[in-house]
């Protein structure tokens, strides 16, 4: 009993300790290796010139934004790109405010008045009327830098990559939430998946899509964790472009980010399971260990740290490691608890690692409970 125990514990507290620190080790040699001219020439590619450039459609989903769509829409209208070539797209999906009157009213080129049915069915519906060569993708609090969409087409001229995500920084750190510092330590990853084989996952707030790339998701899918594995293997790289830049109010409470994630989660399983994630099939190796790495074992971290808990109690008999260990991961939790009393900033990372681990496995209890996702999205508070 003991040995199996070990061997849990063992295995599981090396996983876990590997996805969060190894893996990003292992891509920095990695990097170091192969070198990064790929990326060093994107870098030096004109992004203002006179040459010609493809039309691009930039699709923005919305439920509820009247606050927030005029400024979008000016934000998008003052990108440095030709308007000629660019169009606009509102999809509101199932709207109870004036977001498709103001989106009308501020310049969008096409507005959809849809009935609910979720945030990627609204996508779905503005790509089938869209024109563009390119999709490009904003949420509509999203405040783009005036170069930004040129950085995106730039990556988009090289045939072989079919996604790209830009840069979002977040602009109220004032709040409880650690996700600005988690997230900057994500970008440094994705940068380095990006010179490698391809980015494992995006974001909303800014992104694009080859037309012929363009894939339509079930509503309850998310074409952040989906488009860069699906169109892996299509043979098509997804990157990451950190000169293309956006901004974004984070969630000002770790609750609020919480309450976010979990909702995210909800389809984790479809994506993972139904759209085949979790197949080996289509990728290239290196690409194969990118995201069982970075995808697959952070999923998998909520359940692996209850299997070392529990082996951890079985094993307190053996020696005193094992009691240390036990005490550092009481400590974890409890630290977690106190964050909310004690403004200490150790503690308030304990807190944020306990709670956004934890909405991993809460999101799947909702998909259980659900048994089949809606695909309706919720704006976080504090956001707009």
């Amino acid at each position: 009993m003991t040995t199996l125990a070990a061997i849990v514990f063992w295995l599981g507290a090396s996983l876990i300790v590997y996805t969060h620190v190894g893996y990003p080790v292992a891509l920095a040699a990695l990097v170091w290796m192969r070198g990064r001219q790929r990326e060093r020439q994107l870098d030096k590619l004109e992004v203002t010139g006179s040459s010609p450039v493809p039309s691009v459609s930039l699709l923005i989903p919305a439920y509820d934004e009247e606050d927030v769509i005029a400024a979008k829409i000016a934000n998008a209208l003052a990108l440095d790109y030709p308007r000629e070539q660019l169009q606009i797209v509102v999809a509101s999906d199932g709207s109870t405010d004036a977001t498709a009157v103001r989106a009308r009213e501020a310049g969008a080129d096409l507005v959809l008045d849809l009935a609910a049915g979720g945030k990627v069915a609204a996508l779905n519906a503005a790509a089938e009327l869209a024109s563009g060569e390119i999709f490009a993708f904003s949420d509509a609090n999203s405040v783009w830098e005036p170069d930004a969409l040129r950085r995106l087409v730039v990556a988009l001229a090289d045939p072989e990559v079919g996604y790209v995500c830009g840069q979002v920084r977040f602009t109220n750190d004032e709040g409880d939430n650690l996700e600005g510092a988690y997230w900057r330590y994500e970008m440094a990853v994705r940068e380095m998946e990006s010179s490698l084989a391809g980015v494992t996952a995006g974001n909303g707030a800014i992104y694009a899509v080859r037309r012929d790339a363009y894939i339509p998701l079930d509503p309850a899918g998310s074409h952040d964790l989906s488009f860069p594995f699906a169109l892996a293997k299509r043979g098509l790289r997804s990157l990451y472009a950190p000169n293309a830049r956006a901004e974004e109010k984070m969630v000002p409470t770790l609750e609020g980010e919480l309450a976010r994630k979990r909702r995210m989660m909800i389809g984790l399983w479809d994506i993972v399971v139904g759209e085949g994630m979790i197949s080996p099939r289509g990728y290239s190796p290196l690409y194969a260990f990118q995201l069982a790495s970075h995808r697959l074992l952070r999923y998998a971290s909520p359940f692996l740290h209850l299997l070392v808990f529990l082996a951890n109690l079985v094993l307190l008999g053996d020696g005193w490691f094992y009691y240390l260990t036990f005490i550092l991961q009481l400590g974890l939790l409890l630290g977690a608890l106190l964050a909310p009393y004690v403004p200490a900033t150790p503690l308030r990372f304990a807190r944020y690692y306990v709670l956004t681990t934890a909405a991993i496995a809460l999101g799947l209890w909702d998909r259980w409970r659900q048994k089949k996702p809606t695909g309706r999205w919720e704006k976080a508070a504090g956001t707009r």
